[in-house]
């Protein structure tokens, strides 16, 4: 299953990320030698957030992340969520769905 881990960050963010972020993108490298994350970066430009796609058995895969990721540690992200994302078009969907052989083209 895949889900999105999606950041609210400070309005200072730009400014004060740099102190954290050698060790976020560590964090988050090792999620990805793991198989856990797939994608991840900031939204918005200038950024005003960031979304990252996880694929795991369970919505505590992304939750654990964010408790443990130093943007959130420091107050950078102020707030996050986890969502669900119920892939169905894409060479890595976790649920494929094909069109019927009769819907139009």
């Amino acid at each position: 299953m895949h889900y999105l881990l999606i950041y609210d960050t400070a309005p200072d963010y730009l400014e004060r990320r740099g102190e954290f972020r050698d060790v976020h993108l560590a964090f988050a490298w090792q999620a990805v030698e793991r198989g856990e994350l797939l994608l991840g970066g900031a939204t918005g430009n200038p950024p005003d957030g960031a979304v990252l796609l996880f694929e795991a058995d369970s919505p505590e895969v992304p939750s654990a992340f964010a408790k443990a990721d130093p943007y959130v540690l420091n107050g950078i992200v102020t707030g996050w969520q986890v969502k669900a994302w119920n892939t169905v078009v894409g060479a890595q969907a976790s649920t494929p769905v094909r069109p019927a052989a009769t819907a139009p083209r």
